[in-house]
């Protein structure tokens, strides 16, 4: 398997990918950049929290101003935390929802002349049958 490098430093790869967010130990606020204070409460301790990868679009936009539109959504992850990404595998906007049930889907956005992939994240639409609650 070649080397892989995720694109953005919140991206974890391995068996499990996931995304990754640095929660305000006094107020659980989940920033994806390093913060040296909190934005909500100024308080100066974080934890790296695992977020879901499962999530709802909350909304969603089509861009076409380039050879190939692309549609870029903004998630509700379940267990808190929001995230700006591509949706991926729609081809009919007349598809796309809001509060669609999505999932992160990673992929390969590019590789270098070592043979190294850069991987990227985006969400892709989740079944009826999988959305439901257990």
């Amino acid at each position: 398997m070649p080397r892989q490098i995720p694109v953005v430093e919140y991206l974890a790869l391995g068996d499990d990918p996931h995304l990754t967010s640095h929660a305000c130990r006094s107020c659980g606020a989940l920033y994806f950049d390093r913060r040296n204070a909190c934005a909500k409460c100024f308080a100066t301790d974080f934890d790296t929290t695992h977020l879901a990868n499962r999530g709802r679009v909350r909304a969603f936009t089509i861009v076409g101003r380039i050879k190939r539109p692309f549609v870029s959504v903004v998630v509700d992850l379940e267990g808190g935390g929001v995230v700006k990404a591509n949706l991926l595998g729609v081809d009919d906007p007349d598809a796309i929802t809001p509060g669609m049930p999505v999932e992160l889907a990673t992929f390969v956005a590019g590789t270098d002349d070592e043979g190294t992939e850069a991987i990227a994240f985006g969400y892709r639409p989740r079944s009826d049958r999988e959305a439901q609650p257990a």
